[in-house]
């Protein structure tokens, strides 16, 4: 976590605390220097999990129990795991099933730094869109075809 990652975030959200962007400010706070945001740090932790957890996601329905048991440092490398807590399928929407997944966050030493559970409506297996294969252009022809000139 950079920086400017701290900074940009918490500008963009209109977050006024100083202790994420202030250095004289938080220096003299208990920890003695900026805290990273923690709804960076939550945004961040469940941007990770979308890979194993939830890249075939409908519908995000929401955190719960979200804690955050020690501070994030600019300069931190954050990692995390999720483990599925259960499993159904959806009564509104018989294509996607509804799973809730508890996930932490961890820095580079690796104190918990984020846990929260979250649910969300997924497709299931063979439903849903798919993702379109893209070819490159690569002779004349194709590329007058495609309107790109000569």
């Amino acid at each position: 976590m950079l920086e400017t990652d701290n900074s940009w975030l918490t500008l963009l959200t209109q977050n006024t605390a100083p202790l994420h962007f202030d250095r004289h400010y938080s220096a003299g706070t208990h920890w003695g220097r900026p805290l990273v945001d923690s709804t960076f740090t939550l945004a961040l932790v469940t941007g990770q999990s979308v890979t194993d957890v939830s890249q075939h996601v409908m519908a995000n329905l929401g955190w719960d129990r979200v804690r955050l048991p020690n501070p994030v440092f600019e300069g931190d490398t954050i990692y995390s795991q999720s483990e599925v807590l259960g499993a159904r399928e959806s009564k509104s929407h018989p294509e996607t099933g509804i799973i809730t997944v508890r996930t932490i966050g961890y820095n580079q030493t690796g104190v918990i730094v984020i846990t929260f559970e979250r649910t969300l409506m997924v497709y299931r297996r063979g439903h849903g869109p798919t993702f379109a294969a893209v070819e490159p252009v690569w002779d004349e022809r194709s590329r007058k075809a495609a309107g790109l000139g000569e």
